[in-house]
């Protein structure tokens, strides 16, 4: 009977787990909260289909805005869906997230009860808007006097800031009160429906203080959060070794990206590069989602799709307060709907997987590698030994022992420490990192995003503002094309482009979360870099700049 519908008269229960002792349901008519009940209260009751809940799965017809809120409301009750049951628990989860999120427990019972009910996350996407009201003459100079009297270092009290507000805009030349005005109980109304408490701390109390004072915190321990797979913890260490170029040359210490699994401590994806920032983050969340088995024969390593089973990236993506992590281009993510969370800085215990991650990875490849270039701890003494006279691996080779050292981590090493369930151990999960993954994504609240690697990396790409003109589409002093546009051409406007820095070949203008792709009219440019660009345009301005004199020189001796 499990998950099954019932129906009875004009009730609507859906059975939702099953025991000895009775069965867990929820009445799909109210949407209530669900609860248990001896077996034979529901004896009357007939299976019926899901059509008669009148619900239509409307995932494909979702703009790309629409999917992004659904998905973060899933997030909300993705951590809770495994304690639904019991009813301690469940209660227990709903004020932590509801403390987390900064979301009352009503709206997380909402969107609890009507995935329950319906059992498609669709159903948690927002209704189609109305347009807003427009607000009245008094709403506007409330909102005005709260801005210029309340939401101040002065600190006024709402009783001062309406005072000021009638002296301001309701009273006439002599200072008497006009005949009509909002009353405080009107003005009252208007705040507390509007409040908004992050503003509030910051403009009376400064950002230092709700900083050190106010701001939300995330918990003492992933725990909290990460309850099933899902949540994706983000950082970079330099690796402890000196690198080689093909040449045989000194490059330098190579820096290793990657993003950990905070349930099932699995390694997601990594990369491997010279340089940090946003651009290895990029190609950190492509590694996320590609397939890993064609990944590692390109280095001539062979495993099965268990090993390494991931191709989705986490619904939530828990970061330090790096700069690359802040940075628009990464926060550009969360429109694929992924919630991104930056921990407080100087906090590393919050992200212990990954720190871990990093720690384990080094100590595997540091035995076999030494008198290779790596860094021995003794590195900063007086008179230690130079090690960069004893690299001799390049950053390729490098990378085959770090991903074997990463296939180990997922498949071999044993963590002991995990809080097993008796559905795990009824499974016979091993100790492992893939095996507990593995499990974990067929449990619910497994909360993953299936995502192209087209839309992945279009969304990840920088912006900037692009000009329709006649002469085409202007992005970056360049210009483009689309034959669909001829109207937009016409017209002119504004509009947010996408653009790749190493390839000005083509850009992708926005529209409604879509890319459309726009091609370079200069085809001289086409395998350019915009680096490249700027500096042949530079050399070109240098030409004409001398031609220029030359001219007049000629003209003036005529």
């Amino acid at each position: 009977m499990k998950n099954k519908l019932m129906k009875n008269g004009d009730s609507i229960i859906r059975v939702l787990d099953e025991k000895a002792s009775g069965v867990f349901v929820i009445d799909c008519i109210k949407t209530t909260m669900p609860y248990w009940c001896e077996a034979s209260s529901v004896s009357d009751y007939d299976i019926c289909s899901e059509d008669e809940l009148g619900f239509i799965a409307r995932s494909e017809e979702l703009s790309a805005a629409e999917k992004r809120i659904m998905h973060e409301r899933y997030t909300l009750i993705a951590g809770i869906l495994p304690f639904v049951s019991d009813e301690k628990s469940r209660s227990m989860m709903i004020s932590k997230v509801a403390e987390q999120y900064k979301v009352s427990k009503q709206t997380i019972r909402k969107y609890l009860c009507l995935y329950l009910v319906y059992q498609d996350i669709s159903v948690l996407a927002p209704d189609k808007k109305k347009d807003p009201r427009e607000l009245t003459a008094d709403e506007k100079n409330i909102r005005w006097a709260l801005n210029k009297f309340f939401y101040t270092k002065n600190k006024n009290s709402l009783k001062t800031a309406y005072t000021m507000m009638l002296k301001e805009k309701y009273c006439d030349s002599s200072h008497n009160l006009l005949p009509n005005y909002p009353s405080f109980y009107q003005f009252r109304y208007y705040y507390r429906k509007h409040r908004n408490l992050q503003k509030f701390y910051i403009s009376r109390d400064g950002l230092s203080d709700y900083q050190r004072n106010s701001r939300p915190l995330t918990g003492n321990g992933i725990q909290e959060f990460a309850s099933s797979v899902g949540v994706g913890m983000l950082d970079s260490t330099i690796c402890d070794i000196y690198l080689v170029n093909e040449s045989g040359g000194l490059v330098g210490r190579p820096i290793l990206t990657a993003c950990i699994d905070a349930y099932s401590s699995l390694c997601l994806g990594y990369t491997l590069s010279w340089e940090g920032g946003v651009y290895s983050l990029t190609s950190l969340m492509t590694n996320v989602i590609a397939n890993k088995q064609e990944w590692c024969k390109k280095f001539g390593i062979s495993i099965s799709k268990d090993d390494w089973n991931c191709n989705s990236i986490p619904a939530t993506l828990v970061t330090d307060m790096g700069s690359e992590y802040k940075s628009e281009t990464f926060e550009q993510i969360t429109e694929l709907g992924v919630s991104v969370i930056n921990l407080p800085p100087y906090r590393p215990e919050l992200k212990g997987t990954v720190e871990k991650f990093f720690d384990l990875i080094q100590d595997m490849y540091k035995p076999y590698l030494k008198n290779r270039g790596v860094i021995e701890i003794d590195y900063q003494e007086r008179g230690a030994h130079d090690y960069r006279k004893d690299a001799c691996l390049t950053l390729e080779e490098f990378e085959k022992v770090i991903l074997r050292c990463i296939i180990f981590y997922n498949t071999k090493r044993i963590i002991d420490s995990f809080p097993y369930t008796e559905g795990m151990i009824t499974s016979n999960v091993k100790p492992y990192a893939n095996c507990i993954w593995n499990y974990g994504k067929s449990q619910e609240g497994a909360n993953l995003i299936n995502v192209d690697y087209r839309t992945l990396v279009l969304t990840l790409l920088p912006r900037t503002a692009g000009k329709f003109t006649r002469f085409g589409l202007k992005v970056n002093k360049l210009r483009y094309t689309n034959n669909a546009y001829t109207e937009k051409f016409l017209k002119g406007g504004n509009v947010q482009v996408a653009y790749n820095p190493d390839s000005a070949g083509s850009v992708w203008v926005i529209e409604n979360g879509n890319f459309v792709e726009f091609e370079l009219i200069e085809t001289q440019y086409k395998e350019s870099t915009l680096e490249e660009i700027d500096k042949i345009r530079d050399r070109q301005n240098e030409l004409i700049r001398k031609a220029q004199e030359e001219n007049l020189q000629a003209k003036g001796r005529c």
